[in-house]
This record gives C-alpha cells, structure tokens and sequence, in this order.
C-alpha cells in the first residue's frame, strides 16, 4: 500500500522490491544510483542472483570483473544473507594462457569471498584456462579445488565446476574434490565436464543426487546407491560403451533421460544403450555423421534399428 509522507508518494520496500526485480541489471544499477532506499533495494536484487562472465585474453589476462565482485561482497557483509545464486565463468580466445601461477591469487580470493556465503544453493565455477599448466610445471591442485578447499555450504543444492580441458595438459582434481562433495549432502544438481575418471566418494554422500553432467567413468562410479535418474554424458562414445554394463548393474533406480548431444556417437553406441538403458523416455543424441553414412550405404542401418527389441516405443518416447 502506497503511503503519502510530507506531500510525497512513499511505497513500501516490498512494492519497491515487486518492481524492481523486473528490472535489468543494468538498469539496477542506475536505480541504485538516484537515492540510498532505492540503493538498498537495488543492491538486495542484484547480490541474490550474480552471473559473471570473464573474457580471458593474453593482452588482458585478469578475470576483473571476479575481482571486482570479490571485492563488492566484503564491503556488503551485510548482504550475504541473500546471495543465493553465484555462476561465474571465465572464458579463453584459445591463445596460449598466463603461466599457471598468475591466477593462484584469484582463486585464493574468490574462495576467500565465497565463504562468507553460506546461504548459496546454486555455484558455477567454469575457470576456464586457469587450470592449464606446463608438462614441466604441475600444480598441487586443480584450479577449482583452489577455490573450494575448506569451503561448506550448507544450503547448497546445484554445483557446476571445471575448467578448460586437455590431456595432459591440465592439472587433476585431488582428494580435496572429494572432500568437498562428501561434506554437501544436500546437493541434487552436479556438473563436472572435465573430471575423467571415477570419484572414490563414501556410499552415503551425495544421497540425494538427482542429476549428473559430465563423463561416463564419473557417472558410473556415481550411480551406486545415489537416485540418478537424469544423465548428459560428454567424452568418447567408446568410453561409454565400456562402462554401460557397469551403469546397468549398479543403478538403483532407471536411468529415465540420457543425454548424449556432447558425444558424437555411433550406431554401436545406441545399440548398446538399447541394450543396457531399456527404460530411457528421453534421448538427446548427435550422430556421428561420417559412420551413420556409412552404415547407411552398407545395409547395416535399417528401419529394424528403432524396433520394439532394440527401443521399445513405450520406453523411448523422446529422441532428439
């Protein structure tokens, strides 16, 4: 309810709030700009929900818009409370990156700054080349693990990490990866695109996973006793088809959605997943086209691909 306060329109901070979260960032910011009540409002808005984007290039290597919000939140202690979602993300032109100790400083100060919020139920972390390092010159731990060691939020339900990837040209996740997802039961969402190999976590952690996005080997060592249902797989098909009688065996519940749009997959791959997946209802899948063709041509591929003994209808009621 408006109120009129010496001859002036006055709007409670809840109306102010209903308006503003209309608002663009950018027009927030100017909001927060015309009075300190409309500031605060702003500010309230602005902290609960922060997705930054770094562009990361040889001619400006410092993710300083990271550096600027790290050091926003220590001036805004005060805000905390609402800081609920935080996705930042720092992306590389593909040149070659700083040495690897140039971004130690940052990590340790996003970490540093994340701590205060222990209300967060939504991270990403996606460092981009902050993990790459020299043959010759190997890091204790992965970039992100930098950020996260000693950290524990306990309203946190999606996590999203990485950083670029190659092989052999990135440091591994160590045992502070474990600890940290050991000591986040309550997460339902996680996304880890460049860890290729099986987490050794203890069988009551993560009980309440729901989701999982990244390779086949991590997903499967995931699966026992956890209640996945929902998958998107990146990697080689080959990788898959290796560890899909291992995901069949140990899933506890049905694996009802697959996504495989980030794996260029062949046709032995769909049959595979047909056999050890039967009760899939959606599938996201990119075909690998050169063997498709060829397959094709060859008379291997036919209308009996997709029938009832290889995807049952009533199962597969979704293919992308």
């Amino acid at each position: 309810m408006a109120l009129v306060v010496n001859g002036q329109l006055w709007l409670p901070n809840e109306i102010l709030t209903a308006i503003f979260v209309e608002a663009s960032p950018t027009s927030l910011a100017s909001l927060a700009c015309i009075s300190r009540r409309f500031k605060t409002v702003a500010e309230r808005i602005l902290y609960s929900s922060v997705h930054i984007v770094d562009s990361i290039a040889p001619e400006s290597p410092t993710p300083w818009k990271t550096y600027r919000w790290c050091e926003s939140v220590l001036k805004r202690l005060s805000h905390v409370d609402i800081m609920r979602k935080v996705h930042i993300r720092w992306q590389s032109d593909g040149s070659p990156p700083p040495l690897p100790q140039y971004f130690v400083a940052f990590c340790e100060r996003l970490g540093e700054s994340l701590n205060y919020l222990t209300f967060l139920d939504s991270l990403e972390l996606q460092l981009g080349p902050a993990n790459r390092v020299s043959p010759l010159s190997r890091e204790p731990m992965h970039a992100v693990e930098r950020v996260l060691q000693r950290r524990r939020f306990p309203y946190l339900q999606s996590c999203s990490i990485g950083a670029d990837y190659t092989k052999g040209g990135a440091q591994s996740y160590t045992f502070v990866l474990v600890n940290f997802l050991a000591a986040h039961p309550g997460l339902h969402h996680l996304k880890i695109p460049d860890h290729h190999a099986a987490l050794n976590l203890p069988i009551a952690a993560l009980h309440q996973l729901s989701t999982f996005r990244g390779s086949p080997d991590t997903a499967a060592s995931l699966l026992p006793g956890r209640s996945i249902q929902y998958l998107a797989l990146n990697g080689s098909d080959s990788d898959l088809i290796r560890v899909l009688p291992i995901m069949a065996q140990c899933a506890p519940l049905p694996i009802l959605y697959l996504d495989l749009s980030s794996i260029s997959a062949r046709i032995a791959l769909l049959r595979s997943v047909a056999t050890y997946l039967p009760t899939i209802e959606t599938l996201r899948v990119r075909l690998a086209l050169r063997h498709t063709l060829h397959y094709a041509f060859t008379g291997i591929v036919s209308t009996n691909l997709f029938s009832p003994s290889s995807y049952p209808p009533s199962n597969l009621s979704n293919i992308y």
